[in-house]
């Protein structure tokens, strides 16, 4: 028996979509999401570790790193739409990835 359309029902459903958003639609959408996620956790791991051995200075790397990602996300609430073209689920998942590996990495330098 299907729910009635109350404000509750509907909050839910819309809950669901934000959740589980990136993993609805064909294999092709999901899997270039999953693929973006990982790349993005391998890129904050790997790339911020060489530009501090590289560059040194952490605060610029910080920097670039916080503009970036910044700049990514007011561009991406300009052009919000129901659906999601999959070109910024990608760069949704790689920002997240590249987040999480970089607060990762802090956690684990204790700073």
């Amino acid at each position: 028996m299907p729910l009635q359309a109350t404000r509750f029902d509907r909050l839910q459903r819309r809950g669901g979509q934000i959740l589980f958003g990136a993993f609805q639609g064909s294999w092709r959408r999901r899997s270039s999401g999953l693929l973006a996620l990982l790349l993005g956790f391998y890129a904050g791991q790997n790339v911020t570790t060489w530009w501090l051995a590289e560059i040194g200075q952490r605060p610029l790397v910080v920097l670039v790193l916080l503009l970036l990602l910044e700049l990514v996300i007011r561009v991406r609430t300009r052009v919000l739409s129901d659906q999601v073209p999959l070109a910024w689920v990608l760069c949704d998942n790689l920002r997240i990835g590249l987040v999480y590996a970089v607060v990762l990495e802090a956690f684990k330098l204790g700073s």
